[in-house]
């Protein structure tokens, strides 16, 4: 499989000639970040991180995103983390866009290249580090893990989407695919992560409205987005939170195709009970 482009290159700052006007939308629904609105200024840091900054693009909040947190991480080389994850009950998945990174856990290294994919539990003792002599870029999702009675806690994964066979979504003739790195008979897992591709002119063909709450990441492409009752245009680096229940579709456009990272929680009782009440 040939290998894949992803978009990655963020930060700098406008000069004082740019226009304001932008696609930046934020509703009770759904919110529209675009890649332009990812600047020097707007970054963040953490806590025994080294030569690390990063964008946070969802967060649990009231009227946002409500099940899980998304950062694209960059990383100097020699840079990285001993202490990466503070929450004992938070998982992560980590999908590389630029670069490398080094995983270590369990007395094992592991290197992700681009396209590579990690997929870390509550409770497991990893670091992370680049290096590389080159620049790294990641997306971290997060969520705190929701334990069953009589279920483990799932393994972790090492992946790469160059080496996993993409899932045709039926009716598409291929149009259609879906990235999936955990089997999805495996109840143990309370998230998944996936790649979404369509090709030029290939369409979601109704509108999705569904109780799982999604993030996605446009990896490369372009398109014109369903959002609610709005039609948005997005292309690579851009990125939406969708509400459960919001309405969603898609059409592909441009001249390659249209790809996107992909969060929804899963396979867990809906809570009867809100919290705080």
């Amino acid at each position: 499989m040939a290998k894949n482009k992803y978009f990655s290159q963020l930060g700098g700052h406008p000069d004082q000639n740019t226009l304001l006007t932008d696609r930046a939308v934020f509703t009770d629904a759904y919110a529209v970040i675009p890649k332009g609105t990812m600047r020097d200024i707007v970054t963040s840091f953490l806590p025994f991180w080294e030569k690390t900054r990063l964008w946070v693009i969802s967060r649990p909040l009231s009227g946002f995103a409500e099940t899980f947190s998304q950062y694209i991480m960059e990383v100097q080389p020699g840079g990285g983390s001993d202490r990466p994850e503070l929450d004992p009950q938070a998982q992560g998945v980590i999908f590389v866009v630029e670069g490398s990174v080094s995983i270590s856990f369990d007395g094992n290294m592991h290197i992700l290249k681009e396209g590579g994919y990690a997929y870390l539990p509550a409770g497991l003792k990893w670091s992370m580090h680049n290096v590389s002599n080159d620049l790294a870029k990641f997306h971290w999702i997060r969520k705190a893990y929701e334990a069953v009675d009589g279920l483990n806690v799932p393994d972790p994964i090492i992946a790469n989407e160059n080496d996993v066979e993409p899932t045709v979504m039926p009716n598409t003739e291929g149009k259609w695919t879906t990235t999936r790195f955990v089997d999805l008979s495996d109840l143990r897992h309370d998230m998944h992560v996936t790649i979404v591709t369509l090709q030029p002119g290939a369409v979601i063909p109704f509108c999705e409205t569904h109780v799982m709450e999604h993030g996605l990441y446009v990896l490369e492409g372009k398109a014109v987005y369903r959002l609610n009752q709005d039609w948005v245009e997005v292309e690579g680096g851009d990125y939406m939170w969708l509400r459960a229940f919001c309405p969603q579709a898609c059409y592909a456009g441009g001249s390659k195709a249209f790809r996107y990272l992909l969060y929804k929680d899963v396979n867990r009782h809906m809570k009867l009970k809100l919290s705080g009440l």
